[in-house]
């Protein structure tokens, strides 16, 4: 079985930590939730507070609330969606949540479901966990992976703004 904590621990170092790019639709961001997309996440209010006090943003990383809060979040809003505990492989499971992170549940889950023959429906169940735990793991991560640059490649034909994230977008892809 995966474990999420090693899940993560991967997926917050592809994530960073905190940003306010302009560009960014998520608009500002701490370790990968967007406040634009999660405004009512909880941890919000500590960001907020630690604002007005000298040695920010580096005193975010060192605010043991804020960082359970983080684990939370991720756990609750994307590892379990993904149903990562089922997932027999620790990289198969491990990149399936940082996709889901990075463009969304059911954006990840419908490229699983694409890789492994399942019915494309966005949501990881039974059967999709038992089609993922039969691949062969090295087949299914070469396959997600082209899966996931091709993603990349129609976001930022979509949206042209984006083409400075898509290095990083390509370099996550192939290392997660």
């Amino acid at each position: 079985m995966a474990l999420f904590e090693t899940a993560l621990q991967k997926t917050l170092l592809n994530e960073g930590g905190y940003a306010n790019d302009p560009d960014d639709p998520g608009g500002e961001t701490y370790k990968g939730v967007a406040r634009n997309i999660f405004s009512k996440w909880d941890g919000w209010q500590i960001v907020d507070s630690l604002k007005q006090q000298s040695g920010f943003p580096s005193s975010l990383d060192k605010n043991g609330d804020l960082q359970n809060k983080i684990r939370d979040f991720y756990k609750a809003n994307f590892w379990d969606r993904v149903q990562g505990d089922e997932i027999n492989d620790e990289h198969v499971a491990s990149s399936i949540f940082d996709f889901a992170v990075n463009t969304g549940v059911s954006t990840s889950a419908i490229l699983a479901q694409h890789v492994v023959n399942a019915n494309p429906d966005g949501v990881i169940g039974l059967n999709t966990i038992k089609a993922i735990n039969a691949m062969d793991p090295e087949f299914f991560l070469a396959a997600f992976t082209v899966a996931k640059v091709v993603r990349y490649v129609g976001i930022v034909n979509k949206r042209p703004a984006s083409r400075k994230y898509f290095y990083g977008w390509i370099s996550r892809a192939v290392n997660s």
